[in-house]
């Protein structure tokens, strides 16, 4: 894109400013009168109509003022992000007053999604860390009545369990299971195309479960603020909430992107369409061994991105502090 004009950087940012604040469209004269810009009504009205035929500004109705695009919330956030306010610093007192005295990991994330929604009026999500494509060793299965305990043993030394249903199991079997998974294993993966008919019937619900962990495991994923979302005028409308909020529900680890990088995501640069009317702003933090876990807020497109950065950002490199 062709650099914008000092000019055309000022109008766009105050008109960024300007509808975060008021969610009403903006023209020349407002934008001169509460900004104090240097300039007249007219020079100022010829920049906006610049910006908007080059896709930054949009004009909602006819006759109506401007409001940024989702392309001007890009160039935005990319060229013309201010330092963030004064208040983030209240954040940055309040997080280093915290420690590890809390009864589990999860107690801590949760009060830190609640304080980020309290902070910034957006939904806020914190991802519980994990670590990436880990690599079993070994595999041991214990019957118990009608459920069938899985210990798994990486070759980091981590080691989890599941715990499943499977009635039908006899022990021979399970020892049988035991050993192919042992001489799999040594090859670096299971094969399931080599596995025994014999031992199908385990191996099937051993299968399932390794491949769907989220079905076994504890959840990984903690939401505050699904009302402070909902209640947005942005999303109002039934037909836009709808696959936002059951995509909320079945799989909220795809709110985030994957990423080592702090990033943000606008509209439709997200790859979950549910998600083409918000902007997703996150961060990575890392815990040793235990892997990344990421730090997010989500809200709509009109949203005060300085501010929303800076309390991600100091959110995830404090939990770093604390869980290293």
């Amino acid at each position: 894109m062709k650099p914008l004009s000092r000019r055309q950087e000022q109008v766009l940012q105050a008109t960024v400013h300007h509808y975060v604040d008021t969610m009403e469209p903006v023209g020349s004269r407002t934008l001169v009168q509460r900004f104090s810009m240097p300039a007249s009504s007219a020079t100022i009205r010829s920049a906006m109509g610049a910006l908007e035929q080059r896709g930054l500004l949009t004009q909602p109705h006819t006759s109506s003022g401007r409001i940024p695009s989702a392309l001007g919330y890009r160039h935005y956030v990319d060229c013309l992000l201010p330092e963030p306010a004064a208040t983030v610093q209240h954040l940055e007192r309040e997080l280093t007053g915290l420690s590890l005295g809390w009864a589990a990991l999860d107690d801590l994330l949760l009060q830190l999604a609640r304080r980020l929604t309290d902070f910034t009026g957006l939904m806020s999500l914190i991802t519980r860390p994990t670590r990436t494509q880990p690599q079993l060793a070994a595999i041991r299965l214990v019957q118990s009545g009608e459920r069938l305990l899985v210990m798994l043993v990486e070759n980091s030394g981590h080691a989890s369990h599941l715990n499943l249903r499977h009635p039908h199991a006899t022990s021979d079997e399970l020892e049988a299971m035991e050993r192919w998974a042992e001489q799999q294993l040594r090859g670096g993966s299971l094969n399931w195309e080599k596995l025994p008919t014999q031992l199908q019937r385990s191996g099937d619900v051993l299968r399932h479960a390794l491949e769907h962990p989220s079905i076994t495991s504890e959840p990984t994923t903690l939401v505050h603020g699904i009302s402070r979302l909902v209640a947005e005028p942005e999303f109002q409308s039934a037909q836009d909430l709808g696959p936002l909020l059951q995509l909320i529900d079945d799989e909220p680890m795809a709110l985030i992107s994957p990423g080592a990088e702090a990033r943000v995501l606008i509209g439709q640069e997200h790859p979950e369409s549910a998600l083409g009317a918000c902007s997703v702003v996150q961060a990575p933090y890392r815990c040793g061994q235990e892997g990344t876990g990421h730090v997010a807020l989500i809200g709509p497109m009109r949203m005060a991105y300085a501010t929303a950065c800076s309390a991600v950002e100091r959110v995830a490199r404090h939990l770093e502090l604390l869980l290293s």
